[in-house]
This record gives C-alpha cells, structure tokens and sequence, in this order.
C-alpha cells in the first residue's frame, strides 16, 4: 500500500485521488466554484490573485486545480499571466 501526501492539508492518505478524504469534498466545492466562474466570467486579463478574491478559492488551490488531469483547456488560458 502507497501513502500519498495531500496536497491540501498535508496528511498522509492510501487511496487515490489528488487530496485525502477528509478534504475531497471541499476540494469538488472549490472545483466546481472556479469552473462555473471561468464559464460565466471568462479569464481575460484576469490574473488568479483577482479569481482567488472574487472566488474565495487561495492562490494556491487555483494552481493546484490547473494541474488536475481534464483541465488542460483552464491552464492554458492562465498560461499568458
């Protein structure tokens, strides 16, 4: 069995997946809320520190989210900040 670190509060964990359990449904909220932002808003000249205010997502997650296997498209857009 292979322990991962979580990404978002750093505990050790065994299943798969890009955060531990306790954090997986806060990480899918925060997913979903910057999803639905780009869609609604778009990114055009925006950089994360203005999405991160307007989303209430950190920084660090919004990058964190941007490396997550399926969002290749988002990355691409921040990829001009």
């Amino acid at each position: 069995m292979e322990l991962t670190k979580c990404s978002r509060c750093g505990s050790f964990y065994a299943n798969e997946g890009y955060v531990c359990s306790k954090c997986s449904a806060k990480d899918n909220f925060e997913l979903s809320t910057f999803k639905k932002y780009v869609e609604e808003n778009g990114v055009e000249l925006k950089p994360l520190s203005e999405i991160a205010v307007s989303t209430g997502i950190s920084e660090k997650n919004l990058n964190r989210f941007l490396n997550y296997d399926g969002l290749e498209g988002y990355k691409k857009l921040f990829n001009k900040f």
